[in-house]
């Protein structure tokens, strides 16, 4: 007899990393597309790696992915572990020194990344993983849930940078964007890279203390 979860689909990605707001943000659709989201990765058998914690839209997505059965990592620098910050994880919690090692464990972790709507800390995690594909460093899928055009604005910026010669209209493709966390998974999984592939000289390590072979880099 078929178990529900060999009913569910299969899917490319063990992991997915998903950055997000610590805040629930004002619109319910937000909240709604987190969880969304993490149902989203239970039906595709896909386990979650995240920045840890239950508040705001990280804990909408990292329960509902964890009460479908599914793994949840929470990366955690230990500054930030105290109950009062990040309230009551769920699943298996990561500590780690700092900022920069939460960042390149996550990465480490994970076969593609999603953005769901978030403020400084979302923009600065998604525009990391962006350069790093663009350095050559990882060619994993990077994907924008632009809940109600949230992200409007960020996209018309790469837009407008890419007419005006800042980034090449290959580094363009890295950032995939949908409205539906159904959409982009699929989008994710059909995602074929066309900037230059990873070079095996970098690493995670290397990117972190700032190191890297390649001189011209759009920036």
């Amino acid at each position: 007899m078929e178990t529900q979860s060999q009913s569910r689909r299969s899917s490319r990605f063990g992991r997915v990393c998903v950055f997000c707001g610590s805040s629930r943000g004002k619109k319910l659709s937000y909240q709604l597309a987190a969880i969304q989201l993490g149902h989203e990765l239970v039906e595709r058998n896909i386990d979650l790696v995240y920045g840890g914690g239950s508040v705001g839209l990280m804990g909408l997505v990292s329960q509902a992915v964890y009460d479908g059965g599914r793994h949840v990592l929470g990366v955690i620098p230990k500054t930030l572990m105290p109950r009062e910050i990040t309230g009551e994880t769920v699943g298996e919690v990561r500590a780690v020194s700092g900022m920069h090692q939460r960042k390149a464990e996550m990465a480490r972790q994970a076969d593609a990344f999603i953005a769901l709507p978030g403020g400084y800390g979302t923009l600065e995690e998604l525009l990391e993983v962006i350069t790093w594909a663009q350095l050559g460093i990882h060619d994993k899928p990077v994907g924008l849930l632009n809940v109600d055009g949230y992200y409007n604005y960020l996209l018309s910026f790469i837009d407008k940078a890419v007419d005006e010669g800042f980034i090449t209209p290959a580094a363009r493709h890295i950032i995939i964007s949908a409205q539906t966390a159904h959409e982009l998974l699929c989008k994710l999984e059909e995602y074929v890279p066309m900037h230059d592939g990873v070079a095996p000289q970098l690493s995670w390590e290397m990117e972190q203390l700032g190191h890297s072979p390649r001189s011209e880099i759009a920036r």
